[in-house]
């Protein structure tokens, strides 16, 4: 297959981009290329813009399209979902047909919109394993047109829930790609200290890398990110490491972000930002002025950190919106991190594609000769562009196999 007529970044021309197999074999300027030289498989892009794959670094298909069930979440609060979900686990409603036709609803909406790798937490903190079973189940199923890593997450902590230490193990061996967590809920501060040490463990254990929740609350005094940190740095494990959330940094002392940012950079941990999300969850017990709650991307960012935008929920207890299309969480998370100057927005798609394929551990996620053919055409010329007019996928390309595609929008005036 050859896509003609390409803008891609860094080069300033339009060029053609053949794919063999899996894998870019050629991108030569569109200029050299003969009128007589037509293939029946050319897709000719007309000067769109090509993109990697977007990829997924945070979302829960576990959860996706549960919301209402069993109850709504009236408070609109972090904690009452924690309960509705819960409750949901133990009256019965945890269905594994149901979660993995749910979790298949959200994939293809997330493909949909350009995602072809995803990440997700899954909840083990149930004895039944039926979201994991489910999702492990999916992740199989749908390999063609979208890889899926599966994070085991202890949803209710492995101290404060009983037994919780084995599941997470239990998940482990049985095939999670992630060790997750969740210190922040824990019982005490020092058992959340605890707990990231124990994952580090286990994540060694496993030779996998380590995705945990990281003080998802309204709370200044929650920084289990500095013992994230530190531990990465210490077992140089930095790299294979995602600091998830991280909406308490919003409310941290200037004096205290000069010595944690520093520190954080030192240990080249990753972060999985959620912007829309936590704009949802945090901030609703002030009564003014109301935090944003969501981590401090710009300053992340200004000191080498990489950060993802993610989508986190779909319909569910926690944020009853939500349809995969990470281009709207990247808008929503430039505005709220005050990024759209003309510096930030030309490089606007590295949230959503490089850097979180960075975060899943991808090699070569990038548009160069041999890298993977991981590839979208988008209905814009430009990131800034692609970002304002929220760009339709017109051509998916999944290691090398055409996905899906669709025609560019138009719209007829009458007057």
């Amino acid at each position: 297959m050859r896509i003609t007529n390409a803008q891609v970044k860094n080069y300033t021309e339009l060029v053609d981009i053949t794919i063999e197999g899996e894998k870019i074999s050629s991108i030569t300027p569109s200029s050299i290329r003969s009128e007589e030289d037509h293939r029946t498989d050319d897709y000719d892009a007309a000067g769109r813009l090509v993109t990697p794959q977007f990829a997924e670094a945070h979302i829960h298909l576990d959860y996706a399209n549960t919301a209402g069930i069993p109850r709504e979440n009236s408070s609109g609060t972090l904690f009452e979902a924690i309960e509705i979900w819960a409750d949901r686990k133990t009256q019965g409603f945890h269905i594994k047909e149901d979660i993995k036709a749910k979790a298949l609803q959200a994939a293809r909406r997330a493909a949909e919109h350009g995602v072809g790798f995803i990440r997700t937490h899954v909840d083990v903190t149930d004895p039944t394993f039926a979201g994991f079973e489910a999702i492990a189940e999916l992740r199989d199923e749908v390999r063609e047109w979208c890889d899926i890593q599966i994070v085991a997450f202890p949803q209710n902590g492995i101290y404060a829930y009983e037994g919780g230490q084995k599941l997470i193990s239990d998940a482990m061996s049985a095939g999670a790609d992630v060790v997750g967590g969740i210190p922040h809920l824990e019982p005490t501060r020092d058992d959340g200290v605890e707990s990231v040490k124990w994952l580090f463990d286990l994540a060694e254990k496993h030779s996998a890398s380590i995705d945990i929740h990281t003080d998802e609350i309204d709370d200044p005094h929650s920084r289990f990110v500095e013992v994230l940190a530190a531990e990465a740095a210490k077992r140089d494990m930095g790299a294979q490491t995602v600091v998830s959330h991280s909406v308490a940094m919003a409310y941290y002392s200037p004096g205290y972000m000069a010595r944690l940012l520093p520190k954080l950079a030192a240990s080249k941990v990753r972060f999985a930002v959620c912007p829309n999300e936590n704009l949802h969850l945090q901030g609703l017990g002030f009564q003014g002025p109301v935090p944003r709650g969501v981590a401090p991307v710009k300053q992340l960012t200004e000191w080498g950190i990489p950060v993802s935008f993610c989508q986190d929920s779909l319909n569910d207890p926690f944020y009853p919106m939500g349809d995969g299309d990470l281009l709207r969480i990247l808008d929503s998370g430039l505005h709220v991190s005050h990024m759209l100057t003309a510096s930030h927005l030309k490089n606007a798609l590295s949230f959503i594609t490089t850097n979180p394929a960075g975060n899943l551990g991808l090699d070569n996620y990038d548009i160069a000769e041999n890298s993977p053919a991981n590839l979208l055409v988008l209905d814009a010329s430009s990131e800034k562009e692609a970002v304002q007019r929220k760009a339709s996928v017109l051509l998916s390309i999944h290691r090398g196999k055409k996905v899906l595609s669709r025609e560019p929008e138009q719209v007829d005036w009458n007057i």
